[in-house]
């Protein structure tokens, strides 16, 4: 298995950026969130997990 590098980037203009390197290929993800969303981080998570456990 290929050790994986993982860092996070943040400035000030820029959305946040996970890099990740698995093998020879590079990821690059941003990161953002909206400023006038009601639903915290919790509420979510949750959300994607009961919506995955409705697809099974």
């Amino acid at each position: 298995m290929n050790r994986a590098d993982t860092t996070t980037i943040t400035t000030r203009q820029e959305a946040p950026r996970l890099i990740r390197r698995i093998g020879t290929t590079t990821y690059e993800v941003s990161i953002h969130f909206s400023d006038t969303s009601k639903e915290t981080m919790a509420d979510k998570i949750k959300r994607l997990i009961e919506q995955d456990i409705q697809l099974v």
